[in-house]
């Protein structure tokens, strides 16, 4: 099983190429190069706040299906706690290189996933994708040792795109609310 890719039907964002940060005639790279760097990593960096303001990172997998990104955490970490209070946060994945690829960040609202059918895709996803096997409970993922996780999903808000190497430019896409 695959992550659909973007197509006609969905939902096209505002595209907005930031000249200022971007090398003399560069191009905003196509909303579906972007969609194809959320559908083919793994690994996300997750920011969320905690209850006294601080900032919390942690890297952490995540699916991109249906124009939303989707992780789990388990029901007691800090992010759980993090998300729960303010469910306000970032991901970001890309490279670690300054020469080469496309780093992506994800900006919008952690919303909890309990529909059974999209529990179960997601579930499907994540054994196929990353040979990481979930059960599905009545509201999230559990992993066979009694822990269990609860399932977000994040609408994309705002998405910054950062192409690295000549041209280099720095993009943003805006969703509609």
């Amino acid at each position: 099983m695959t992550d659909a890719p973007t197509d006609a039907t969905t939902p096209q964002p505002t595209v907005e190429l930031h000249e200022g940060f971007s090398t003399p005639g560069a191009m905003a790279p196509p909303w579906a190069e972007v969609a194809a760097v959320l559908t083919a990593s793994e690994i996300f960096w997750l920011s969320s706040v905690r209850h006294d303001g601080r900032p919390h990172v942690t890297p952490l997998p995540a699916i991109w299906l249906d124009d939303v990104l989707h992780f789990c955490t388990g029901d007691a970490e800090q992010k759980s706690k993090n998300l729960l209070a303010d469910p306000r946060c970032i991901l970001t994945t890309g490279t670690n290189t300054l020469n080469a690829g496309l780093d992506v960040v994800v900006e919008g609202t952690a919303v909890r996933v309990t529909d059974h059918d999209l529990l179960v895709r997601l579930a499907a996803i994540w054994l196929a994708k990353l040979d990481w096997p979930f059960t599905v409970t009545a509201d999230g993922f559990g992993d066979g040792a009694g822990r269990n996780a609860l399932v977000f999903g994040v609408a994309p808000r705002k998405v910054l795109a950062f192409s690295k190497g000549e041209p280099f430019s720095q993009t943003r896409y805006r969703f509609p609310a």
